[in-house]
């Protein structure tokens, strides 16, 4: 069985290629030109340079084969415009290019509102691609994923290493969490075995999803250290935004925290309701809070990310 994934060299493409490979498939990776190669010992795949508006190489990417993974997507962006282009319209076109391939979508807890931000409108508008294609289709929806790798949560955990956990101020907001090679774990077996074409959300099987106090007490117990949760009211975190957009505007690089993604933060209630897709397929995650926490503060430092203690 051949598959082609998109997405390879972000953050949970390594963790996604790896489980596919585990399976025994021959992979085909969609790689940019200008992105560096992750590291994974032992997995062999094919490359096709390119990316998801490159329509010569998602035709070489999708030719023959079984499945497609489609991890690939624009998570910060320098114009509001840019997710549309990418998240909706490249979906767009690897769908309409491989019809008849059964494509697993990889989207995001935003998708559930897509009034937010203009990310989450897009992730909506490319399930909505998906969902109404005539060939085999799944989509996951993944909440807030962390793990080794993850560069846009180790600012999260280098300032709990200071004993400080940065946090919204909004009160009773819960969110479902999971880690990344849970995730990939899941799309992996959703590979393996199909279930009918569906929306699934996923997360690691905390009922009730957490709050930010919990988050700090497992960063806390994962770092070794004493933490104190800051909690930082919206004002103050729409003056960091308008700050990263000045950045921006004057040719710095793009930031994640705009004025679109504080909606999304603030957002009380990003839960995991629909856990479907354990049942369907038979995957359960592996990681909870703690011990997942402490495998990623375990990895940074063996990385030099954060110091050791």
């Amino acid at each position: 069985m051949i598959v082609a994934v998109t997405g390879a060299t972000g953050f949970i493409g390594p963790a996604l290629v790896s489980a596919l490979a585990r399976r025994g498939y021959k992979l085909r990776l969609l790689v940019r030109r200008w992105s560096p190669l992750p590291s994974l010992p032992g997995v062999e795949a094919e490359l096709v340079l390119g990316d998801l508006l490159d329509e010569a190489a998602l035709k070489r990417l999708v030719d023959g084969v079984d499945a497609v993974v489609h991890a690939a997507g624009l998570i910060k962006a320098r114009r509001p415009s840019d997710f549309m282009a990418v998240n909706r319209d490249g979906t767009a076109l690897l769908s309409a290019i491989a019809p008849d391939s059964r494509l697993v979508l990889l989207s995001s807890l935003a998708a559930r509102e897509p009034q937010l931000s203009p990310y989450a409108a897009s992730k909506r508008a490319a399930e909505e691609v998906v969902s109404g294609r005539s060939g085999p289709w799944l989509t996951v929806r993944a909440p807030a994923v962390y793990g080794p790798g993850d560069r846009e949560t180790l600012a999260y955990f280098r300032a709990a290493s200071h004993g400080i956990a940065l946090q919204p101020l909004v009160e009773g907001a819960r969110l479902s969490l999971i880690h990344v090679a849970d995730l990939a774990e899941a799309i992996a077996t959703a590979v393996d075995k199909p279930p009918d074409s569906s929306i699934f959300e996923v997360d690691d099987g905390r009922q009730g999803g957490y709050l930010y106090a919990d988050m700090a007490r497992a960063a806390a117990k994962a770092l070794g250290r004493k933490i104190r949760p800051i909690s930082i009211p919206r004002p103050v975190m729409q003056a960091v935004a308008n700050l990263n957009r000045l950045v921006q505007v004057l040719g710095g690089p793009t930031q994640i925290l705009s004025s679109d993604k504080i909606n999304e933060i603030f957002h009380p209630d990003w839960r995991v309701h629909d856990r479907r897709l354990a049942a369907a397929v038979g995957w359960q995650p592996r990681y909870g809070l703690e011990v997942g926490f402490g495998d990623t503060v375990a990895w940074y430092r063996r990385q030099g990310w954060l110091p050791n203690p």
